[in-house]
């Protein structure tokens, strides 16, 4: 008899399976609002260093504003798209047919943010991040409206 054998004949499993990478209620779009917020604060922070400093503080400052404005763009692109993938089902589209367009729109936003600094650009990711998180709370109280 096989070790693998043996082993399983010792210790059965089971098999399991799941829709999403954590447990089922554990979404919230705030994570995301806040780092687009963040990318908007630093990209402000940014264009009011001086151009032409000389000072290592200002340089200092302005390679923390950037790996900060970078680092909340990279964590809205990955909670957007857990949004996207895990929480949002082909029922959600009947509530919000446009619900693919947002989201990909958002996305691209973010990576605009993080190749460009734009305090425009910025702002339109806070406004779509928004209206995602709009669509999200709906979700949520559909599916309350549902369950009473």
């Amino acid at each position: 008899m096989k070790i693998s054998s043996v082993l399983h004949f010792i210790l059965p499993s089971i098999t399991a399976s799941a829709h999403c990478d954590v447990p089922c209620g554990i979404y919230d779009p705030k994570p995301a609002q806040i780092a687009a917020k963040t990318v908007l604060k630093m990209v402000s922070l940014i264009e009011t260093l001086p151009t032409d400093s000389q000072s290592v503080d200002d340089k200092a400052k302005f390679v923390r504003c950037v790996w900060t404005k970078e680092e909340h763009a990279r964590k809205c692109k990955e909670e957007l798209f857990t949004l996207w993938a895990d929480y949002f089902k082909p029922e959600h589209l009947k509530m919000f047919p446009d619900l693919h367009e947002k989201f990909w729109n958002a996305v691209k936003l973010v990576s605009e943010n993080k190749q460009h600094v734009s305090k425009e650009s910025a702002e339109k990711l806070v406004s779509a991040v928004d209206e995602i998180a709009e669509m999200f709370n709906k979700a949520e109280e559909a599916k309350k409206a549902a369950s009473k």
